[in-house]
Protein backbone atom coordinates (compact mmCIF):
# COMPACT_ATOMS: atom_id res chain seq x y z
CA UNK A 1 0.00 0.00 0.00
CA UNK A 2 1.28 3.68 -1.00
CA UNK A 3 1.85 5.79 1.95
CA UNK A 4 0.62 9.22 2.52
CA UNK A 5 3.25 11.69 0.76
CA UNK A 6 3.49 13.72 4.14
CA UNK A 7 3.06 10.62 6.47
CA UNK A 8 3.78 12.32 10.25
CA UNK A 9 1.67 15.33 9.18
CA UNK A 10 -1.17 12.86 8.42
CA UNK A 11 -0.64 10.95 11.56
CA UNK A 12 -0.95 14.92 13.38
CA UNK A 13 -4.50 15.38 11.58
CA UNK A 14 -5.78 11.65 11.97
CA UNK A 15 -4.78 12.29 15.86
CA UNK A 16 -6.69 15.03 16.44
CA UNK A 17 -9.96 14.87 14.49
CA UNK A 18 -10.26 10.95 14.36
CA UNK A 19 -11.14 8.10 16.95
CA UNK A 20 -8.79 5.22 14.80
CA UNK A 21 -6.71 3.31 16.76
CA UNK A 22 -2.96 3.86 17.20
CA UNK A 23 -2.15 0.46 14.76
CA UNK A 24 -4.88 2.11 12.24
CA UNK A 25 -2.91 5.29 12.19
CA UNK A 26 0.57 3.43 12.08
CA UNK A 27 -0.51 1.15 8.91
CA UNK A 28 -1.61 3.55 7.47
CA UNK A 29 1.00 6.37 7.24
CA UNK A 30 3.81 3.83 7.27
CA UNK A 31 5.10 4.44 11.16
CA UNK A 32 5.26 2.52 14.42
CA UNK A 33 2.29 2.44 16.40
CA UNK A 34 4.22 3.80 19.77
CA UNK A 35 5.32 6.74 17.27
CA UNK A 36 1.75 7.66 16.56
CA UNK A 37 1.07 7.44 20.32
CA UNK A 38 4.10 9.68 21.47
CA UNK A 39 2.20 12.05 18.44
CA UNK A 40 -0.95 11.90 20.61
CA UNK A 41 0.99 12.92 23.96
CA UNK A 42 2.70 15.66 22.30
CA UNK A 43 6.12 14.17 22.26
CA UNK A 44 6.35 13.88 18.74
CA UNK A 45 5.95 16.09 16.27
CA UNK A 46 5.05 19.20 18.15
CA UNK A 47 3.69 22.27 16.80
CA UNK A 48 3.24 20.38 13.40
CA UNK A 49 0.25 21.68 11.45
CA UNK A 50 -2.07 18.29 10.64
CA UNK A 51 -2.29 17.44 7.02
CA UNK A 52 -5.86 16.73 6.03
CA UNK A 53 -6.23 13.39 4.16
CA UNK A 54 -9.53 14.15 2.56
CA UNK A 55 -8.54 17.53 1.57
CA UNK A 56 -5.57 15.97 -0.18
CA UNK A 57 -7.43 12.94 -1.91
CA UNK A 58 -5.96 10.18 -0.02
CA UNK A 59 -8.74 9.05 2.44
CA UNK A 60 -12.53 9.31 2.14
CA UNK A 61 -14.68 10.21 5.06
CA UNK A 62 -16.61 6.22 4.57
CA UNK A 63 -13.41 4.82 4.70
CA UNK A 64 -12.45 6.46 8.41
CA UNK A 65 -16.08 5.72 9.79
CA UNK A 66 -16.10 1.97 9.03
CA UNK A 67 -12.60 1.79 10.72
CA UNK A 68 -14.00 3.75 13.69
CA UNK A 69 -16.88 1.32 13.67
CA UNK A 70 -14.40 -1.30 13.49
CA UNK A 71 -10.85 -0.74 14.99
CA UNK A 72 -9.97 -4.19 13.87
CA UNK A 73 -9.90 -3.34 10.19
CA UNK A 74 -7.36 -1.33 8.23
CA UNK A 75 -7.26 2.16 6.59
CA UNK A 76 -7.87 1.58 2.57
CA UNK A 77 -6.10 4.82 0.63
CA UNK A 78 -8.29 6.78 -1.87
CA UNK A 79 -8.70 5.10 -5.63
CA UNK A 80 -8.50 8.97 -7.26
CA UNK A 81 -5.80 10.61 -5.42
CA UNK A 82 -6.72 13.79 -6.81
CA UNK A 83 -6.01 16.78 -4.65
CA UNK A 84 -8.99 19.33 -3.84
CA UNK A 85 -9.13 22.73 -2.98
CA UNK A 86 -8.30 23.27 0.82
CA UNK A 87 -11.59 24.86 2.36
CA UNK A 88 -10.46 25.91 5.63
CA UNK A 89 -6.98 27.46 6.76
CA UNK A 90 -6.11 27.01 10.49
CA UNK A 91 -8.18 29.06 13.33
CA UNK A 92 -8.00 32.33 13.78
CA UNK A 93 -8.96 34.02 17.13
CA UNK A 94 -9.76 38.14 16.76
CA UNK A 95 -7.34 40.42 18.83
CA UNK A 96 -10.87 41.13 21.17
CA UNK A 97 -10.79 37.85 21.86
CA UNK A 98 -7.52 36.83 23.06
CA UNK A 99 -7.67 37.98 26.02
CA UNK A 100 -10.56 35.57 27.06
CA UNK A 101 -8.55 32.59 26.06
CA UNK A 102 -6.99 32.08 29.56
CA UNK A 103 -10.74 31.76 30.68
CA UNK A 104 -11.80 29.26 27.80
CA UNK A 105 -8.68 27.03 28.62
CA UNK A 106 -9.07 26.92 32.01
CA UNK A 107 -13.14 26.17 31.44
CA UNK A 108 -12.08 22.99 29.11
CA UNK A 109 -9.38 21.69 31.96
CA UNK A 110 -11.89 22.10 34.87
CA UNK A 111 -14.49 20.76 32.93
CA UNK A 112 -13.26 17.92 30.71
CA UNK A 113 -9.83 17.20 31.70
CA UNK A 114 -9.87 14.26 29.30
CA UNK A 115 -9.37 16.36 26.20
CA UNK A 116 -5.64 16.46 24.90
CA UNK A 117 -3.17 19.82 25.11
CA UNK A 118 -3.54 19.42 21.27
CA UNK A 119 -6.77 19.52 20.87
CA UNK A 120 -7.03 22.56 23.33
CA UNK A 121 -4.58 24.06 21.28
CA UNK A 122 -6.59 23.55 17.66
CA UNK A 123 -9.91 24.68 19.61
CA UNK A 124 -9.24 27.85 20.98
CA UNK A 125 -5.68 28.67 19.11
CA UNK A 126 -2.85 28.10 21.71
CA UNK A 127 0.03 26.83 22.70
CA UNK A 128 0.94 24.07 24.87
CA UNK A 129 3.35 26.34 27.21
CA UNK A 130 0.21 28.50 27.87
CA UNK A 131 -2.21 25.47 28.71
CA UNK A 132 0.54 24.32 31.13
CA UNK A 133 0.88 27.13 32.56
CA UNK A 134 -2.81 28.06 33.63
CA UNK A 135 -3.22 24.03 34.46
CA UNK A 136 -0.35 24.98 36.95
CA UNK A 137 -1.62 28.46 37.96
CA UNK A 138 1.85 29.62 36.85
CA UNK A 139 0.12 31.93 34.35
CA UNK A 140 1.40 35.61 34.79
CA UNK A 141 -2.32 36.74 34.94
CA UNK A 142 -3.66 33.65 37.01
CA UNK A 143 -5.34 36.11 40.06
CA UNK A 144 -8.22 37.07 37.31
CA UNK A 145 -8.96 33.90 35.33
CA UNK A 146 -12.02 33.15 35.66
CA UNK A 147 -13.53 30.13 33.61
CA UNK A 148 -15.85 30.47 30.97
CA UNK A 149 -17.36 28.26 28.48
CA UNK A 150 -15.39 29.39 24.98
CA UNK A 151 -18.68 28.87 23.13
CA UNK A 152 -19.92 31.85 25.37
CA UNK A 153 -17.35 33.68 24.61
CA UNK A 154 -17.04 33.24 20.74
CA UNK A 155 -13.86 31.94 20.22
CA UNK A 156 -15.29 28.26 18.61
CA UNK A 157 -18.39 27.24 17.60
CA UNK A 158 -20.89 24.90 19.49
CA UNK A 159 -20.65 22.39 17.01
CA UNK A 160 -16.52 22.52 16.97
CA UNK A 161 -16.93 22.19 21.42
CA UNK A 162 -19.27 19.11 20.80
CA UNK A 163 -16.84 17.22 18.19
CA UNK A 164 -13.70 18.26 20.37
CA UNK A 165 -15.92 16.72 23.46
CA UNK A 166 -17.06 13.71 21.80
CA UNK A 167 -13.56 12.72 20.57
CA UNK A 168 -12.02 12.94 23.53
CA UNK A 169 -14.35 10.66 25.68
CA UNK A 170 -14.41 8.17 23.10
CA UNK A 171 -10.53 8.09 23.32
CA UNK A 172 -11.08 7.74 27.07
CA UNK A 173 -13.75 5.08 26.74
CA UNK A 174 -16.30 7.54 28.11
CA UNK A 175 -20.40 8.02 27.12
CA UNK A 176 -20.40 11.81 26.03
CA UNK A 177 -23.73 13.55 27.28
CA UNK A 178 -24.14 16.32 24.13
CA UNK A 179 -25.59 19.47 24.93
CA UNK A 180 -22.26 21.26 26.80
CA UNK A 181 -22.40 23.83 23.73
CA UNK A 182 -25.83 25.05 24.97
CA UNK A 183 -25.64 24.03 28.55
CA UNK A 184 -25.38 27.58 30.64
CA UNK A 185 -22.04 26.79 32.35
CA UNK A 186 -21.36 24.21 29.74
CA UNK A 187 -21.79 20.96 32.28
CA UNK A 188 -24.43 18.32 31.35
CA UNK A 189 -25.36 16.58 34.54
CA UNK A 190 -25.45 12.87 34.08
CA UNK A 191 -27.72 10.92 36.41
CA UNK A 192 -29.93 13.00 37.59
CA UNK A 193 -32.74 11.89 40.51
CA UNK A 194 -36.22 12.02 38.93
CA UNK A 195 -38.08 15.61 39.57
CA UNK A 196 -40.89 15.56 41.89
CA UNK A 197 -44.50 14.95 39.99
CA UNK A 198 -46.30 18.21 39.35
CA UNK A 199 -49.77 19.30 40.41
CA UNK A 200 -50.98 18.13 37.13
CA UNK A 201 -50.63 14.38 37.79
CA UNK A 202 -51.26 13.95 41.40
CA UNK A 203 -50.24 10.90 43.30
CA UNK A 204 -52.34 8.91 44.85
CA UNK A 205 -52.76 8.98 48.04
CA UNK A 206 -52.74 5.56 50.61
CA UNK A 207 -56.13 5.92 52.39
CA UNK A 208 -56.74 7.52 55.73
CA UNK A 209 -57.03 5.22 58.84
CA UNK A 210 -60.38 4.83 59.75
CA UNK A 211 -61.51 5.54 63.74
CA UNK A 212 -62.12 2.61 65.89
CA UNK A 213 -65.90 2.12 67.10
CA UNK A 214 -66.28 2.99 70.93
CA UNK A 215 -67.73 0.05 73.27
CA UNK A 216 -70.77 -0.45 73.75
CA UNK A 217 -71.45 1.36 77.29
CA UNK A 218 -72.89 -1.72 79.51
CA UNK A 219 -76.35 -2.00 81.07
CA UNK A 220 -76.93 -1.76 85.05
CA UNK A 221 -76.69 -4.47 87.17
CA UNK A 222 -79.15 -4.73 89.91
CA UNK A 223 -77.67 -5.18 93.25
CA UNK A 224 -78.98 -8.33 94.99
CA UNK A 225 -80.47 -8.73 98.04
CA UNK A 226 -77.41 -10.14 99.91
CA UNK A 227 -75.44 -7.51 99.25
CA UNK A 228 -77.53 -4.55 100.67
CA UNK A 229 -76.17 -3.64 103.88
CA UNK A 230 -79.41 -4.37 106.75
CA UNK A 231 -80.47 -1.42 109.14
CA UNK A 232 -79.73 -2.76 112.97
CA UNK A 233 -83.13 -0.28 113.79
CA UNK A 234 -85.36 -1.95 111.22
CA UNK A 235 -87.87 -4.14 112.43
CA UNK A 236 -88.74 -7.53 111.36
Amino acid sequence: MTHPLMPKATAVWLVENTALSFEQIADFCGLHSLEVQAIADDEVAIGMQGLDPITAGELTMVEIERCQADPGTRLNPAENRTPVAKKKGARYTPVSKRQDRPDAISWLIKNYPEMSDAQISKLIGTTKPTINAIRDRTHWNTPNIKPQNPVGLGICSGDDLEKSIALARARAGKVHAPGAATAPDGVVPVNQPDAAPSSDHPVAMPPAPQPLPEPAPEAPTEPNASDTPKDPWATN
